[in-house]
């Protein structure tokens, strides 16, 4: 049985496993065992209530209840850039205009931005490949909206994504290379690792301070602002559906968008239900609910079949132990979106 649970100190050669099959492009998963232990230890230290809100980030894993092994991971940042900066790219107008000469001209523009600054941040999606079937993608994604809805204290009201943009087998990007290369004078693989470490101060030093004209950038450039990478397209399509939308945001490096929600609003978040765990079995006939137990540091999520608009969820004893649950507790519960239930 698939479950989410919290990070824990010996995944690191696992998280290293799954980092390696990235294929770059995934800032916050290098392959760097330094990196990742870190990582792992400020996530525990979060769960411990040891950190500042500035430093708090969660790492989740996905894992077969049955070997413990994790094969997939997610994460939430609390609040970012109240320790190091955010940046992005925000996508405005700068007008052109003369009376006399009857010239109007309304160009596109990129401009570095720290909007995002103090929001709730979701990162470091990644499924491994052989466990691409099924909804484990929907389970890995989603079951942070259940964290944030039984803790919502901890979070704040804003919350962003930011997509992986395009770039080709061998890691190049045609946004890098119109944009970031002409700054930065290294290759795009190099950057993006740098970032993913936490050596970020680069960025601020080298990036322009003032607006950058779209036109100017390579017609290839121009065509990928806002797109994702042709992997992350589904990822885009759940966040989507639980109604994240882009609002004129790019990444720095490859372009790809920047996706936003206020954290009331998210799906899964409004529609989620506090039932009672009970022993039995499941309905057959009942639609496949992502559900959760409200113990913040066993947190648990899986994938099964539940009546949402029931008082109870009625489970096996294998769900209650992969769920860390007993009779009588309370549990979090949203159905799947009507369209992801079909595939």
């Amino acid at each position: 049985m698939m479950v989410i649970r919290p990070v824990e100190r010996d995944d690191l050669s696992q998280l290293l496993a799954l980092a390696g099959k990235t294929g770059g492009g995934l800032t916050s998963l290098p392959v760097d065992s330094a990196t990742l232990q870190a990582r792992i230890d400020r996530s525990l230290q979060t769960w411990q209530d040891t950190l500042p809100r500035a430093e708090q980030g969660y790492v989740f894993v996905l894992a077969d209840s049955e070997d413990n092994r994790a094969v997939g991971i997610c994460a939430i940042e609390v609040a970012v850039g109240l320790q190091d900066p955010w940046y992005n790219f925000r996508v405005g107008t700068q007008v052109h205009a003369s009376k006399e000469l009857n010239v109007y001209a309304a160009l596109p523009t990129l401009s570095l931005s720290n909007d995002h600054t103090g929001s709730s941040e979701l990162c470091t999606l990644f499924l491994d490949p052989d466990y691409r079937d099924g909804k484990n993608g929907y389970l890995l994604s989603k079951s942070r909206f259940l964290f944030m809805a039984n803790f919502r204290e901890r979070f704040m009201d804003r919350v962003v994504a930011e997509m992986r943009g395009v770039s080709d087998e061998q890691g190049h990007s045609p946004f890098w290379e119109s944009v970031g290369s002409r700054f930065f004078s290294m290759e795009f693989s190099k950057a993006d690792f740098l970032s993913g470490t936490g050596q970020k101060s680069f960025i601020a030093e080298l990036m322009p301070k003032h607006p950058l004209y779209i036109h100017y950038l390579s017609p290839e450039a121009q065509a990928v602002i806002g797109q994702v990478h042709p992997k992350t397209a589904p990822a885009r399509a759940v966040l989507e559906a639980e109604g994240f939308r882009y609002l004129n945001y790019v990444d720095i490096f490859d372009g790809g968008p920047t996706l936003e929600c206020d954290i009331d609003r998210i799906r899964a978040v409004r529609k989620s239900r506090l039932r009672c765990a009970e022993r039995g079995e499941n309905r057959h006939d009942a639609p496949l609910c992502l559900v959760a137990n409200n113990n913040y540091r066993q947190f648990r999520v899986a994938l099964i079949p539940a009546r949402a608009d029931s008082d109870c969820v009625h489970l096996t004893d294998e769900q209650m132990r992969a769920l860390h649950c007993q009779p009588g507790d309370s549990l979090r519960v949203v159905p799947l979106c009507s369209e992801e239930k079909k595939t």
